[in-house]
């Protein structure tokens, strides 16, 4: 925990990505976690070319701005092409997934707010 809400300044070479366990070919890194600040995490997501996560829902919305490639994403009935620099929000509950593109993959920051978040998956694969 960060009890003296103290500044906290890294570089973002300094995470380690790890696998996320229902994702084809996609990883991330907590850059600023709950323990770091009060309010909210901030994730950095990156899928292999043609990775993805399946249909799923969170109980906590998500805020996402593209840092490179692009993706397929589905959210709600609906489906979007993103690319660098596009900014993404899903509300909390709605069902949502993504698929890399296929030559250069995607890469996304995702900030969170820090409550409990509970992931559904609805449908198995990418």
């Amino acid at each position: 925990m960060n009890p003296k809400n103290e500044v906290i300044v890294k570089s973002s070479e300094s995470f380690t990505l790890e696998p996320v366990g229902a994702g084809e070919g996609t990883s991330r890194s907590v850059l600023i976690g709950p323990s770091d600040a009060p309010n909210f995490a901030l994730r950095k997501f990156v899928m292999k070319p043609s990775g993805g996560m399946p249909r799923h829902t969170n109980t906590v919305e998500h805020e996402q701005y593209i840092l490179k490639g692009g993706a397929e994403v589905g959210i709600g009935g609906d489906v979007y092409q993103v690319k660098e620099g596009d900014v993404v929000f899903i509300p909390e509950g709605v069902p949502h997934w993504y698929k890399a593109d296929a030559e250069v993959g995607f890469e996304f920051l995702c900030m969170v707010p820090n409550k409990e978040d509970r992931i559904d998956i609805l449908e198995a694969g990418c």
